[in-house]
């Protein structure tokens, strides 16, 4: 295809990453509601919603300690691959440790892996292009492709191993795709361009003990304020919610104020702010399919199959979530071959977005249709996925690559999780929404959401020409 060799190792790293995430996100939500005589940990549907929604959101608010340590002390390369490690480890206590000490350990470890290595990932394709490289979104969007193979087959995989074998087995066989991923990498990762091991801003010694005593006392506030009960598991994605817009306020500060930004990058950076908004906007509805979708296709959905001479068979509930990789996998090359053809001629980014936007509002409204029937046909929710999935290739691929494009010399990866923050507030939010979801409100719930959506993308539309002109130069 005319892309430079390594991103067919960062590819493939992440496809086996993404598999190992998603396998096990897609049996997570029913493994804590599930009771315990099927298996599960029998808590209430809201919380484990509300959960799921949280964790999905502190993955990507931890893309800041990921850029931390990427920038300050390590490298992305470097913490890319310890994050890596880390992810294995979480899969593994999920499927060996019982109970909700497992779930704990298990979530904090893949958490924060997931975290590094999503605040990395990107940078190391990033790395491979020069800014005005034409070739630069296509390979995105191949790689986005790589990161949805592994989403197609995750859930695929752990969805039915759990309902022929239990939960557990579901977990390690998300453990031992990331183990495939981990030792491909290892392999290959002498292939990369030497800037991905340079540190870009690196920490004096002189702070380490300021830092190191930062970190302790997050880590002891954290565990003192679930202790007292401030913190738990019913208000775990309303905090997330509020961390993410916290961190995003200072790394904006943090961004526009630096005297390592000169005037151009600081134009870039503001540009930021309304994708920023509209990239939280579009999430709050797409991560939806691991929280409210994933109740809806285990209660509202027909998922048994006929099958002549066979009979019938019900499809696993998490099945229902590799629609989105499916479409991703099928659509993705159309896409970067039309950015390719179009070059210069293709819409500009703040464009792209709203139209993004717009069709994942346009989603949701589907749902209207089938609130007064009893069981919804599966393929129903195959077309409200396509749909999402053709706004999801408008928006995020290319706010991947943008992130890379607008992000300030001296601080390339906290740009990535800027973006990174944008999807965590959304996704934390896909979390708080959730306790609004009942069956008997469907029509207010997915017609609300809908709207305001499609409002906030035609705002988006509205004010493309001065984001642009904003951007200085960059499309």
């Amino acid at each position: 295809m005319g892309q430079p060799r390594p991103l067919a190792n960062l590819f493939s790293v992440e496809m086996w990453e993404r598999f190992s995430f998603y396998g096990m996100q897609g049996i997570l939500a029913i493994y804590m509601y599930f009771a315990v005589t099927q298996g599960g940990l029998g808590i209430d549907e809201h919380i484990a919603l509300g959960v799921v929604g949280a964790y999905g959101g502190s993955v990507y608010l931890f893309s800041i300690i990921g850029a931390l340590v990427s920038d300050r002390l390590l490298g992305p390369e470097k913490t890319l691959f310890g994050s890596a490690v880390m992810i294995m480890a979480g899969h593994i206590a999920l499927a060996l440790v019982p109970g909700v000490v497992g779930l704990m350990m298990g979530l904090l470890l893949v958490g924060v892996g997931s975290g590094g290595l999503k605040s990395t990932a990107a940078t190391l394709v990033g790395s491979l292009y020069t800014r005005d490289d034409p070739r630069r979104d296509a390979g995105f969007s191949i790689y986005y492709m790589g990161v949805n193979i592994g989403g197609l087959f995750g859930p695929l995989v752990t969805g039915l191993a759990e309902q022929t074998w239990g939960f557990h087995l579901g977990f390690g066989l998300a453990a031992i795709g990331m183990a495939i991923g981990l030792a491909q990498y290892v392999l290959t990762r002498k292939g990369l361009p030497a800037s991905v091991h340079r540190v870009p801003d690196p920490l004096p010694r002189s702070q380490y003990p300021l830092w190191g005593a930062l970190a302790a006392g997050s880590i002891a506030l954290v565990v003192v304020l679930a202790m007292t009960g401030v913190l738990n598991a019913g208000n775990l994605a309303d905090v997330v919610v509020a961390l993410s817009v916290i961190g995003a306020i200072v790394i904006f500060a943090v961004l526009l104020t630096s005297k390592k930004v000169d005037a151009d990058e600081r134009s870039r950076v503001i540009a930021f702010i309304p994708m920023f908004i509209g990239t939280s906007a579009f999430f709050a509805l797409f991560q939806q399919q691991f929280t409210v979708i994933t109740l809806y296709s285990d209660t509202r959905l027909d998922r048994v199959l006929s099958f002549p001479l066979l009979g019938d068979w019900e499809m696993p509930i998490s099945w229902a979530q590799s629609f989105n990789p499916f479409f991703i996998i099928v659509l993705a090359p159309l896409f970067a071959a039309l950015w390719t053809k179009l070059g210069t001629r293709q819409p500009v980014t703040p464009t792209k977005f709203g139209i993004g936007i717009i069709l994942m509002g346009a989603a949701f409204l589907l749902f209207l249709p089938m609130a007064s029937v009893a069981a919804v046909p599966v393929l129903w929710i195959g077309l409200i996925m396509l749909v999402a999935t053709l706004g999801e290739l408008s928006l995020s691929p290319v706010g991947l690559s943008l992130s890379t494009k607008l992000a300030p010399r001296a601080f390339p990866v906290m740009m990535m999780a800027l973006y990174n923050l944008s999807v965590a507030l959304g996704t934390a939010l896909s979390g708080s929404l959730a306790g609004f979801y009942s069956a008997d409100a469907e029509v207010a719930y997915f017609g609300t959401l809908g709207a305001v959506t499609i409002g906030i993308g035609v705002v988006m539309l509205a004010i493309s020409r001065p984001v642009h002109r904003a951007m200085r130069g960059v499309r």
